[in-house]
């Protein structure tokens, strides 16, 4: 048997974490088993579709370096795979199950619906929903509905009795009696859309779907779509339902958390590698100890038994040093290509470079690779380079405890040493040993004297080191900052 899965999102909203770790999930078991990964665009509900999701959606594989077999663009031989496209299917066949008896037609207005709902709440019946009105009705009936123009859903008789089974790969098998089913839900609206329910049953079905990998939050529909199955008289697929992905604080992962769309992280700097890496991650594991997967790997490692059954916590920090890691796998040219659109948004360059902008800009990405977190970091890091630095308050010249004079006095002394060596040639070694004799010399911690020269040269008291800033800016600008920062300070310590 072919393994064939689905990722088959609704284009409401932008590609999530979640969703995403659906797909990569689905993507890297038809790897790993020879079988075929499906793309299915569950567009039926049209009051929330935007194109702009839809596009979300293949941007987003894309990145990731997902390609799907079969699908949307690509083709295939169970398409269409878009289901606003597959609407006459739907309808073909949910009549076919009022043929059958297994669905029915129902009459009953939005009104009538609504008046239940409100009685059924005030004798605080057992039984919520809709009460079957329709379930039973006459040809009769059915012709005096008819002529009153009104057009009828198509509901599924839900046994009023029993059981329903199914298995779950990482649940065991899930009981529910069918009693606490919805009932006889809608499979076809009165404008010929379908549920969610009726065409995730169908498409799944007729494309031939093995293996339906998707959050557990679905597994209270899992009965009823068994109860299709079996209605239409089909052997349904084997479930997995994956365990959620949550916050810090237990609750299902969202916007209160930080970002939760692809796009933002995309936008922020995240690498595809590290956060196809940390996602897959979330909820499974390969032996308990190795972290690091490329994508050739996972397509070759992942089996659903190291799926993990309970909820997993996605963890900012830990996705941030994941990307720091593969940031530094980076040759400098790569990084540098990879940093550019962030520097030339920032007004920092512009196109085409020099060779001397590029030679900069090359030594640059060396001094900040091992201290970007994301791609978007270099802004901050670098923009001492381009802009000069803005003193708006002074006692950030000051280490905590260290008086704005002596800060001044240690900036002064610090200048000196800086001139000296510069004069001399001296190595930076040479030159930082003396600026941290000065410190010891003046009672002070090292900061004392080193944060006065940070804050002069970049404006920030967190910066590159302080050389290595040095070194990008040359002594002349370096020089000329210190001279306007000690100008500046010495009047505002008269």
């Amino acid at each position: 048997m072919e393994v064939r899965v689905r990722y088959a999102p609704s284009p409401t909203g932008l590609q999530h974490i979640g969703g995403v770790r659906t797909a990569l999930f689905n993507y890297f078991f038809a790897r790993a088993n020879s079988g075929k990964f499906i793309l299915r665009v569950e567009d039926t509900d049209r009051e929330r579709y935007s194109d702009e999701s839809l596009q979300d959606l293949y941007d987003t594989l894309a990145w990731l370096g997902i390609a799907w077999d079969e699908g949307p663009i690509v083709g295939g031989p169970c398409g269409p795979y878009i289901q606003s496209e597959r609407f006459d299917l739907y309808r073909s066949y949910a009549e076919q199950l009022v043929r059958d008896g297994k669905a029915y037609y129902c009459y009953c207005t939005p009104e009538r619906l609504e008046a239940v709902r409100v009685k059924q709440q005030e004798e605080k019946s057992e039984v919520q929903g809709y009460d079957r009105h329709c379930r039973n009705l006459s040809e009769a009936e059915r012709a005096e509905y008819e002529m009153q123009g009104i057009k009828p859903v198509i509901r599924l008789k839900v046994p009023t009795d029993g059981k329903t089974t199914f298995h779950d790969v990482l649940m065991g098998d899930i009981t529910r009696r069918n009693r606490d089913v919805s009932p006889d839900p809608i499979l076809l609206k009165s404008d010929g859309f379908p549920t969610y329910h009726l065409a995730n049953v169908i498409d799944d079905h007729l494309m031939g779907i093995t293996h339906i990998m998707r959050a557990q939050e679905w597994i209270p529909s899992g009965p009823l779509h068994i109860l299709l199955y079996e209605a239409f008289g089909w052997e349904p697929p084997m479930y997995c339902h994956l365990p959620m992905v949550m916050g810090k604080d237990g609750q299902k992962l969202s916007k209160r958390h930080g970002s939760t769309s692809v796009r933002d992280f995309k936008e922020k700097g995240y690498l595809p590698e590290a956060l196809m890496n940390y996602v897959s991650m979330v909820g499974w594991s390969y032996d308990g100890q190795r972290e690091f997967f490329s994508k050739q790997d996972l397509e070759q490692v992942f089996s659903l038994n190291k799926i993990n059954k309970s909820p997993d916590v996605f963890d900012y920090k830990k996705l941030d040093w994941f990307n720091g890691q593969y940031i530094r796998q980076k040759s400098d040219e790569e990084l540098l290509a990879l940093l550019l659109p962030y520097m030339t948004k920032a007004g920092f360059v512009s196109a085409p470079l020099s060779s001397d902008q590029e030679s900069m800009l090359l030594n640059l990405t060396k001094v900040v690779k091992e201290r970007l977190k994301v791609l978007g970091d270099v802004v901050d890091l670098t923009r001492f380079l381009f802009e000069e630095p803005t003193y708006e308050d002074v006692n950030l010249f000051a280490a905590k405890g260290v008086e704005l004079a002596v800060a001044v006095s240690a900036l002064d002394r610090a200048f000196e040493i800086l001139k000296q060596g510069f004069e001399a040639g001296e190595s930076h070694a040479t030159t930082e040993q003396k600026l941290t004799d000065l410190a010891g010399e003046m009672g002070l911690k090292v900061n004392g004297v080193f944060m006065p020269l940070r804050v002069a040269l970049t404006g920030s008291t967190v910066s590159l080191p302080l050389f290595d800033s040095i070194g990008l800016l040359g002594q002349e600008v370096t020089c000329a900052r210190i001279e306007n920062a000690l100008a500046l300070l010495k009047r505002e310590v008269r």
